[in-house]
């Protein structure tokens, strides 16, 4: 990861951005690829298909405790894929929609990386092996989603990976690192996900949900980074 850094709003982020402390819940859904495929901004980048004409979609719930852009509640919404015509390439992360609830990080985001946050409302309650997100934008409920949560992970190794992106219309890879280990389906309750009266509830409806997710995570030490992007 090349040294780089920005301003943001009179602060310097210098690359890779660390992540030292954080939660994640997260529940993958399998659906239809083309759907999925048709949700995607331009034309750089081809959704991966799993088999059987489906791609993987997963919802998280991210608590930032201790990041260099801040504490902050995230939700994202994300599909993997590859650049278009290199079949190839390493696949990995484009995240569809990534709402923050605080105007620092969400700049940063955007002007580094080219990651789709925006300022919203961001609820999180924890219960005792449970974890409840619920998001509203522009007044409306997008969704809730509530996952199970609990237990420790067996592998904790950092893992290396690539997000794709547009900047300014042209797209990008950057390089990332996530770890911590992840719980597979905790014991607790099922994942519930309730979807509103926003255009992106929509567009999960469009894909078939809500509905049972292939499965569940809960990362209850997350940690990674965020390097320098690179135009394709």
């Amino acid at each position: 990861m090349s040294a780089a850094s920005y301003t943001i709003q009179g602060r310097e982020v210098s690359l890779p951005v660390e992540v030292r402390k954080a939660t994640n819940a997260a529940a993958m859904y399998a659906v239809p690829t083309a759907a999925l495929q048709a949700l995607l901004p331009g034309e750089a980048f081809d959704v991966v298909d799993i088999g059987g004409g489906q791609s993987q979609l997963i919802l998280g719930l991210i608590d930032y405790q201790d990041n260099d852009l801040g504490d902050y509640a995230e939700v994202a919404v994300i599909a993997f894929v590859r650049p278009r015509g290199a079949p190839e390439a390493e696949a990995g992360s484009f995240i569809l929609h990534l709402p923050v609830d605080q105007a620092f990080t969400c700049e940063a985001g955007c002007t580094i990386w080219g990651f789709p946050k925006s300022v919203e409302k961001i609820d999180y309650t924890y219960d005792d092996d449970s974890v409840r997100g619920r998001l509203e934008m522009a007044g409306k409920h997008v969704f809730t989603l509530r996952l199970p949560r609990g237990g420790e992970p067996d592998d904790t190794s950092v893992n290396p990976g690539v997000g794709y992106t547009y900047i300014e219309g042209v797209p990008h890879q950057t390089p990332m690192t996530t770890g911590g280990g992840a719980v597979l389906n905790p014991s607790g309750p099922a994942a519930e996900l309730e979807l509103g009266d926003h255009p992106i509830a929509d567009g999960l409806r469009s894909l078939g949900l809500p509905g049972a997710p292939l499965l569940t995570t809960w990362t209850p030490h997350l940690s990674g980074s965020f390097g320098t992007p690179e135009k394709l």
